[in-house]
C-alpha cells in the first residue's frame, strides 16, 4: 500500500541530498549553508519521529511547511539571491502541501514562496526593483515546475488515498516496521551527506550499514564488511570491518565471479559459496562465511568500487535486507560524489593559483627577454646615432634604420603577445578565423610555418567557451613545438567526428619521450602540458599525445558537442 508520509519523507530526503551537491557544483557551498541544511535535517527528523509517535496537532503541518519555505528562502539568500542555483528548494514546502492536500494548495504555497523571495531580493538589493526581473523569471519557472510535478503527484495522492480507504486495517507491527525503515534510510542519508571529507565518508559507510541492519532487528557481530575502491584498474580495500590483517593486501580484478556480475549489471549479487568464488575466496575472513553480498557503487559516469558483506548464516541476506542495503549503497555513492567533488574543487583552486603565478612569470619573462631588451638596445642605438650626426651623417642614418627595424620587430612581438592574451577575432569571427590569424602572426613574428586545415563551418554551432579553450590549447601546443621541437612545419586540424569535435596539432620536430614527460607532469613540472590537460578537462574532453624521439609529435583533443555525448566519449576508450 502506498504511504503518503513515506512518499513525503523520501521526496524531502532526495531534495536534502541534492542541495549540497548542486551548491558544490556551482561553487556556492559554504559553512553557513551546510549548517542550515544540517538544521533542516534535524528538524525534519524530529517532526517525523513526532508523527510516528502519534503526535499530530492541526498546526504542526502549517509550521512544518512554513519552516520548509523559510529554509528555501535562506538557501537562496546564502547562495546569491538574484542568480542562486538553489531556487528549486522553494518547491520542498509546496510538495509537502501538494501530497497532503492537492495541486491547488501546492500552487498557492509556491506563489507565497516566490512573493517572499521577491521581498527578500528587494531588501538585500538595497531597494533596487530591477532585481525583480530575475525573480520573475525564476518564479515563472517554479510555477511551471510545480504544475509539471503536481499533476502526477495529484494522481499518486489519489491512488494512495483510495488504497488507504479500500484496504482492511493494516497490521500495526508491519506499519511500525516500515516507518522505522524509512527513518533509518533518511537518517543515514543525512549523516553521509553531512560531511565532505572523503575518508570520513568511507569510515561512516560500513558503520551505517551495520547500524541499519541492527535497527531492523538484524544485529550480528559475525557480519564481515568491506568497501573496495578502484585504483589503477584494480579494487583495493579502502575500509573494512572484521577483516584479517593479511586481507588488507588483497586486491580484486573485478573480471570474474560475483564481483564482475555486480559491476556489469549494477544490481546486488549474492554468492552462496564465497569460498569457491574466483576472486573473493582470497579473503581469509570469508572462510567461515557461507553467503556474500556484493553491491556496485556506481553512478552514470563513474564507478567508485563495490560494497562487500558476508555472513555465516545462508539466509541472512533476505530480500528486505538486500533492498535496504541497496538503498544505502546509493546514498553512499551520492556522498562519495559530493566528497570527491569537494576534494577536486580544492585541488582545482590550488592548480588555478599555480597557473596564475606561472602566467605572470611567463609574461614577465616574455617582456624581459623581448620588448624590454629591444627597447634598451633601441635607446643605446639612438644615443650612438646622435653622436654620429655631426661626424658621419651616413653612418647615423644607417643606425637610425636599425632602430626603425628594431622598433617594427618589437611592435610585432607586442601585438602577438596582446593577440594571445585576448584574441578579439575569436569573439567576433569565431575559432576558424582565430586559428588562421594565429598562424599568420606566428609566421610574422617567429617565421614559423603553421598550416591550418579546418572543415568548413565546423565551429559554427560550437559554444564560445569551448572555442576559447580549443584556441588556447592550439596556441600552447604550437608554442611548445616552436620552442622545443625544432619543427619546420606545424599542422593544426579542426574537424567534427559525429557528435564530437576533434582538434589535432602535429609537427615534424624531434619528438620526445612521453613517459618522461608524464612523470614530470605528476611532479607539476611541465606547466605547458598541465595547462593543456586541465583546459581539456574543463570542457569534459579527452587529450591524447602520440610522440617518439626523432619522429615528431601529434596531440589530439576530443571535445563532446553536447551533454549527451559526454558519457559516450568517456566510455569509448579514448584516454590519455
Amino acid at each position: 500500500m502506498l504511504s503518503l508520509e513515506w512518499i513525503t519523507l523520501i521526496t524531502q530526503a532526495l531534495f536534502l541530498t541534492a542541495v549540497p551537491l548542486v551548491a558544490g557544483l556551482f561553487g556556492k557551498l559554504t559553512s553557513d549553508l551546510i549548517y542550515l541544511v544540517a538544521g533542516w535535517v534535524v528538524f525534519t527528523l524530529l517532526i517525523s519521529v513526532a508523527r510516528s509517535g502519534g503526535w499530530k496537532p492541526k498546526w504542526l503541518e502549517r509550521v512544518t511547511v512554513a519552516v520548509d519555505v523559510g529554509v528555501g528562502l535562506a538557501l537562496i539568500g546564502f547562495s546569491d539571491p538574484q542568480w542562486s542555483p538553489l531556487w528549486w528548494s522553494l518547491l520542498v514546502g509546496p510538495l509537502r502541501v501538494g501530497i497532503a492536500t492537492g495541486l491547488p494548495n501546492m500552487l498557492a504555497t509556491t506563489g507565497l514562496g516566490i512573493a517572499g523571495s521577491a521581498v527578500m531580493s528587494v531588501i538585500l538589493g538595497g531597494g533596487n526593483f530591477l532585481v525583480l526581473i530575475p525573480v520573475g523569471i525564476f518564479g515563472g519557472v517554479l510555477i511551471l515546475a510545480a504544475m509539471i510535478i503536481g499533476l502526477p503527484m495529484e494522481k499518486v495522492r489519489r491512488i494512495a488515498r483510495d488504497e488507504q480507504w479500500s484496504q482492511t486495517p493494516v497490521d500495526s507491527e508491519n506499519s511500525d516496521r516500515e516507518l522505522q525503515r524509512t527513518h533509518t534510510i533518511f537518517s543515514i542519508a543525512a549523516e553521509l551527506n553531512a560531511t565532505l571529507n572523503f575518508d570520513r565518508v568511507l569510515d561512516l559507510s560500513l558503520d551505517l550499514c551495520a547500524r541499519a541492519l541492527a535497527e531492523t532487528g538484524s544485529a550480528d557481530n559475525r557480519l564481515v564488511s568491506s568497501l573496495f575502491l578502484f585504483d589503477e584498474g584494480k579494487l583495493h580495500i579502502a575500509s573494512a570491518r572484521r577483516l584479517r590483517h593479511t586481507d588488507w593486501n588483497v586486491s580484486l580484478a573485478g573480471k570474474s565471479g560475483v564481483v564482475a556480475e555486480a559491476l556489469d549489471t549494477g544490481v546486488p549479487c549474492i554468492s552462496h559459496d564465497p569460498g569457491h568464488d574466483p576472486e573473493i575466496r582470497y579473503l581469509r575472513a570469508l572462510g567461515e562465511c557461507n553467503v556474500a553480498l556484493v553491491l556496485s557503487l556506481s553512478s552514470t559516469l563513474r564507478t567508485f568500487g563495490i560494497l562487500l558483506l558476508a555472513h555465516p548464516d545462508t539466509s541472512f541476506f533476505s530480500d528486505e535486507r538486500v533492498n535496504l542495503l541497496e538503498i544505502i549503497a546509493r546514498q553512499i555513492v551520492v556522498a562519495l560524489q559530493n566528497a570527491k567533488l569537494y576534494q577536486e574543487l580544492e585541488q582545482e583552486k590550488e592548480r588555478i593559483t599555480e597557473i596564475q603565478d606561472e602566467t605572470r612569470k611567463k609574461i614577465a619573462r616574455d617582456l624581459h627577454d623581448g620588448p624590454t631588451q629591444t627597447i634598451a638596445a633601441i635607446a643605446m642605438t639612438i644615443n650612438f646615432a646622435r653622436r654620429l650626426m655631426e661626424r658621419d651623417p651616413q653612418s647615423a642614418a644607417d643606425e637610425l634604420k636599425k632602430v626603425e627595424d628594431e622598433a617594427r620587430r618589437t611592435t610585432r612581438e607586442m601585438r602577438h603577445m596582446l593577440f594571445t592574451l585576448r584574441p578579439l577575432i575569436l569573439e567576433s569571427r569565431g575559432l576558424e578565423a582565430a586559428l588562421f590569424q594565429l598562424a599568420k602572426k606566428m609566421y610574422e613574428t617567429h617565421r614559423q610555418e603553421v598550416i591550418v586545415e579546418v572543415e568548413p563551418g565546423v565551429a559554427v554551432d560550437m559554444d564560445i567557451g569551448k572555442q576559447g579553450v580549443l584556441f588556447y590549447i592550439a596556441e600552447e601546443a604550437i608554442n611548445n613545438a616552436r620552442k622545443h621541437a625544432e619543427a619546420e612545419n606545424i599542422w593544426v586540424r579542426l574537424s567534427r567526428r559525429g557528435d564530437q569535435y576533434a582538434l589535432e596539432i602535429q609537427d615534424d620536430g624531434v619528438g620526445f619521450n612521453i613517459g618522461a614527460v608524464d612523470a614530470n607532469y605528476e611532479q607539476r613540472g611541465s606547466l605547458g602540458m598541465v595547462n593543456m590537460r586541465e583546459r581539456t578537462e574543463l570542457v569534459n574532453g579527452e587529450m591524447h599525445i602520440k610522440s617518439a624521439e626523432g619522429d615528431g609529435t601529434c596531440i589530439t583533443v576530443i571535445v563532446p558537442s553536447m551533454e549527451e555525448s559526454i558519457e559516450r566519449l568517456h566510455r569509448s576508450g579514448f584516454t590519455n
